[in-house]
């Protein structure tokens, strides 16, 4: 009867050792489905999601916390891959959190008009306005996002939105329904 209990107790010590080893060997860093999603989504960090940014909104949607359509820059496009990697069905953009754009903005800042409040400054997500006190501030265009978040706290509505103009690098070819439903709709 000792022997056995020997045996049982080197047994379970041997195992524990094994599986504390493992633990440490191959121990996981973060969520590695967060990571996936939080690397689909635009990385924007505007918030509109209801998040503080792109890594909170993935963490909550691995922990089922938040629903894939959230995410208004994103659009359509981030809702379908979320859907396919979590292997849910696509949902419509969640109105209450913005809405898509078709055609991709920026904003830019009347500096006649500009009294330097830094408003816009403090609201920009993504530092793409540069500025001081009481100077003009100015859009760097490659960092702004269109996420238009400067534009409800600026007092002398000085911030405009405009169209980001297609590059050789951002034209991207037409989906195949749009292009089909486009001609259905010109042809009798």
């Amino acid at each position: 009867m000792l022997t056995a209990v020997l045996i049982l107790a080197i047994l379970a010590l041997v195992f524990g050792l094994l599986l504390g080893y493992a633990a440490i060997r191959f121990k996981v860093e973060g969520d590695p489905v967060a990571d996936k999603i939080d690397a689909i989504l635009p990385q924007t960090q505007c918030g509109q999601c209801g998040f503080a940014g792109c890594r909170p909104y993935a963490e909550a949607i691995a922990k089922g916390e938040a629903d894939i359509n959230q995410c208004p820059p994103g659009g359509e496009a981030v809702i379908l891959s979320l859907a396919d990697l979590l292997g849910k069905d696509p949902k419509p953009l969640n109105a209450e959190h913005g809405e898509a754009k078709d055609i991709k903005t920026v904003v830019v800042i009347d500096e006649q008009q500009c009294i330097g409040c830094t408003l816009c400054i403090q609201a920009c997500p993504v530092d793409a306005i540069i500025g001081a006190a009481k100077l003009m501030h100015t859009v760097i265009k490659a960092e702004c996002t269109g996420c238009n978040l400067c534009i409800p706290p600026c007092p002398v509505d000085c911030i405009h939105i405009v169209p980001v103009g297609t590059t050789l690098q951002s034209w991207k070819w037409p989906s195949p329904e749009k292009t089909v439903a486009a001609t259905e709709a010109v042809t009798p």
